[in-house]
């Protein structure tokens, strides 16, 4: 499986980049999954009250929970899951897409940078490129930058390495 991580400050439009690059990869005929990074210590995808919640609550260590159209396991952990434990989770698929994991040097990264804050890149020398939109600079960084607009050139980076 191909992994790439797209990163970026908070609202740099990581998200969007992804919502784009996942049909633009169906449409190719490849499968994709994702990997979010939340910095979020506690997540909660359950409805408190409800019964997989309440299998939570009492010390399940897993919950599955599971219906016609599709399923989705919770697990609880005392150490932090790393990157390469959550890819093994995964069915194969073609290429997956991680947002956020900024400090794994061995993932093959692009950043979205919109012009907010410092880039990532200027004291990252690991990020592969830098999506930009159009017109917008980064002073002092010379390696490769790609058109945030244009998901086909951004795609084919990623599929390229």
């Amino acid at each position: 499986m191909r992994v790439v991580a797209i990163v970026g400050h908070s609202g740099s439009g990581k998200t969007t980049l992804i919502e784009k690059l996942i049909p633009a990869l169906q449409r190719r005929g490849l499968t994709v999954s994702t990997v979010k990074h939340t910095h979020h210590h506690r997540i909660e995808l359950d409805t408190p009250g409800k019964d997989s919640h309440r299998h939570r609550s009492a010390g399940a260590s897993e919950v599955i929970v599971a219906s016609d159209a599709g399923w989705a396991r919770m697990a609880s952990s005392t150490e932090p899951a790393s990157l390469q434990d959550l890819i093994g989770q995964l069915r194969p698929v073609d290429v997956v897409l991680v947002e956020g994991f900024k400090q794994l040097e061995w993932l093959r990264r692009v950043e979205v940078f919109r012009g907010a804050g410092e880039a990532l890149v200027l004291t990252d020398p690991g990020i592969a490129a830098v999506a930009l939109p159009a017109g917008l600079e980064i002073k002092g960084f010379q390696g490769m930058t790609l058109p945030l607009d244009d998901i086909e050139a951004v795609l084919n980076f990623i599929l390229s390495g």
